[in-house]
């Protein structure tokens, strides 16, 4: 049975200090002990610079993006397909859902869904990525990150995400009235500032939460689960979970217990072996994740 190579470093962090926009910066480094991962959405963007061999991304159907110096992804709602090229040598930074135009200049309308280079739509980034070449470090990436000026409309949003973090299964309309603004209103306000509609982070929050819970190496009883994060029908929760993650719950279960010990297994991960990979690829067509 695979497991993740015992050469593979993984270190992160939490920024006090940047917490409304950071959800957390991290240093990889080594080589996985699988062919590729699928990452569920999570409702962050990612910005991530590549130090070492190139890594080939694809959103949902999306085309493939190759990475040879840094990427950045955007507020998304489908699987990330994450295939390293060879060694992974990297520095990531995740925001929280508001903190992509604020920490990166971006509305996040005009990169939602897709991953562009990051040094193109980053211009402290070319800077940060010769500064980790000559002396890599997370104290580098944490100093570069210079949010701008949080505005009343950021204020709302970041108080409807932390609202539906506590209760994701709560009407939308409901906590636009509690934050004194209509349900069309916080939409719009909201879309412009997250990159996607309150229902989407909604879900992508109800789903992150329930994976949470699940432990894949005792029985799990998927309908009660469900249940609990507000599906009341099994045929829709397996639809929303294979969208977000890319396959049923079952087969989310048996990827995680190939790849991973116990104490490896992370939520939202389906790695895959270079058996898997014709199969999986099947789903990849556009209309079969749906």
């Amino acid at each position: 049975m695979l497991r993740w190579s015992v050469e593979f470093v993984y270190q992160t962090r939490h920024p006090p200090g940047l917490a409304r926009f950071v959800e957390s910066i991290w240093y990889a480094r080594g080589r996985i002990g699988y062919r590729r991962e699928r990452i569920a959405p999570t409702g962050s963007t990612v910005a991530v610079v590549v130090l070492g061999d190139p890594i080939r991304l694809v959103v949902g159907d999306g085309p493939a993006f190759v990475a040879h110096e840094g990427f950045l992804l955007g507020p998304h709602d489908r699987p990330v397909i994450n295939e390293p090229l060879g060694e992974t040598h990297c520095f990531g930074i995740v925001t929280t859902a508001v903190g992509c135009g604020a920490l990166f200049g971006l509305r996040p309308a005009t990169v939602r869904g897709k991953v562009v280079d990051l040094l193109k739509v980053w211009p402290a980034a070319e800077t940060l990525r010769r500064a980790l070449l000559d002396d890599g470090t997370l104290d580098l990436v944490e100093k570069a990150l210079m949010p701008g000026v949080a505005d009343p409309s950021l204020l709302r949003c970041e108080a409807a995400v932390h609202a539906l973090e506590a209760d994701p299964v709560r009407p939308i309309g409901g906590l636009a009235a509690e934050l004194g603004v209509s349900h069309g209103h916080l939409d719009r306000e909201f879309t412009a500032t997250v990159g996607l509609s309150p229902r989407l982070v909604s879900r992508i929050l109800r789903l992150r939460a329930l994976l949470a819970q699940v432990d894949v190496y005792s029985p799990v009883d998927w309908p009660a689960l469900a249940a609990a994060y507000g599906w009341f029908d099994q045929s829709h929760f397996i639809r929303d979970f294979r969208r977000h993650t890319g396959v049923t719950p079952s087969a989310y279960v048996t990827a995680q217990r190939a790849a991973y010990t116990p104490e490896q297994a992370a939520p939202g991960f389906v790695p895959e072996m270079a058996a898997d990979v014709k199969s999986v690829q099947d789903t990849d067509r556009p209309g079969r994740q749906r």
